[in-house]
């Protein structure tokens, strides 16, 4: 009896847990409003800020955040860096010692007009993979919520993609892997639910302050509703777009003219 119950014990430690995929993020109130806080206070100037949290089963939980610092524009990269590990690597510290989650599930990042689908963005993604099993990005727009809208949203990198990026460089030399892997740029991000957590106190608390005045005309007045800036940023963003499909196309183009021509006669 106690050699079945070893083994079965033996077996289970060494079946390997099989990871449940990634379903909802969890974010708490407070974190949402110190997001949009830092995004706001710097706005137009795109800002960054650490995730901190837990990773339970299908639900990663956001609990606590805190802003990096704008670095100014110096020769030095090397020195800005090691600045800006040695920040995180103190708030880290200071915020384990009053007893707060310091387990880093991500980081999130202010955008202009939704434009945030960029090889940095990438990069960044699979800098975070090789120390953190699952983070997300929680990307905020500050000139898309001035409509009304709260522009939140929580990306992650999709499992097909990070194969594909592991086993190949991202260069335009190496299109033709996303074509016979059936990719486009429509299956490099994959967005999952934001569900907003609040404690049962603060949840009492808003709701004392909730009141039941209809909505005036001076409420909407505070809303920029306006399109027209935003229709030209956007037109640009597409021209941008378009200017960096005609120089991949042209190096696309001139490797397959460097490519030697095969004869097939018998």
């Amino acid at each position: 009896m106690a050699n079945s119950m070893a083994r079965s014990f033996l077996q289970v430690a060494a079946t390997e847990e099989v990871a449940s995929p990634l379903r909802v993020v969890q974010i708490e109130g407070l974190v949402i409003l110190k997001i949009i806080k830092h995004c706001k206070e710097f706005s137009p100037a795109l800002v960054t800020g650490q995730l901190l949290g837990l990773d339970v089963g299908s639900v990663l939980e956001v609990t606590n955040c805190f802003p990096f610092p704008v670095t100014q524009i110096r020769e030095e990269d090397e020195e800005i860096e090691a600045d800006g590990a040695n920040y995180q690597l103190e708030m880290m510290r200071c915020l384990r010692e009053v007893n707060v989650d310091n387990n880093t599930v991500g980081w999130y990042q202010s955008t202009i007009l939704g434009s945030y689908q960029t090889v940095e963005l990438i990069e960044t993604f699979m800098n975070y993979q090789e120390n953190i099993r699952r983070c997300v990005c929680i990307i905020y727009d500050p000139s898309r919520s001035n409509q009304g809208v709260l522009a939140l949203k929580a990306l992650k990198l999709s499992d097909s993609f990070m194969e594909l990026y592991r086993a190949n460089s991202f260069t335009g030399e190496k299109y033709g892997f996303f074509v016979e892997k059936n990719l486009s740029w429509v299956d490099i991000f994959e967005e999952i639910p934001i569900k907003v957590a609040n404690s049962a106190l603060i949840s009492a608390f808003m709701t004392e302050l909730e009141s039941d005045t209809p909505v005036t005309q001076c409420d909407y007045d505070r809303l920029q509703l306006s399109t027209t800036p935003y229709m030209e940023r956007n037109m640009e963003f597409l021209i941008e777009c378009m200017d960096d499909l005609s120089m991949e196309q042209q190096k696309v183009f001139s490797i397959l003219l460097q490519e030697p021509v095969t004869s097939t006669s018998p």
